[in-house]
């Protein structure tokens, strides 16, 4: 299983349109991939906008990636450190 861990970008966090980005790419791919702020060991679906934003994770906020697919975990950590907001 890969995994990365990074930190947010978008300047106020994890909201509605970063979440929903997100959530969009996710979708894309056939694999589960989870998300996960330190402290939760559960973690929640990258594919649900709802779900991401229960993580609270605000700007700074250091955020892990996980899946079996580490194409889909490159790529979903690559959106999480940009600033979504700023597009």
């Amino acid at each position: 299983m890969a995994s990365k861990t990074v930190t947010v970008g978008s300047s106020v966090g994890l909201h509605a349109r970063p979440a929903a980005l997100i959530a969009e790419a996710a979708g894309e791919y056939d694999d589960d991939i989870l998300l996960s702020v330190e402290g939760d060991d559960e973690g929640v679906d990258a594919a649900s906008p709802l779900l991401i934003m229960t993580l609270g994770a605000e700007k700074g906020a250091s955020v892990t990636v996980t899946s079996d697919n580490e194409d889909a975990v490159n790529e979903i950590a690559a959106l999480i450190e940009k600033d979504l907001d700023a597009e």
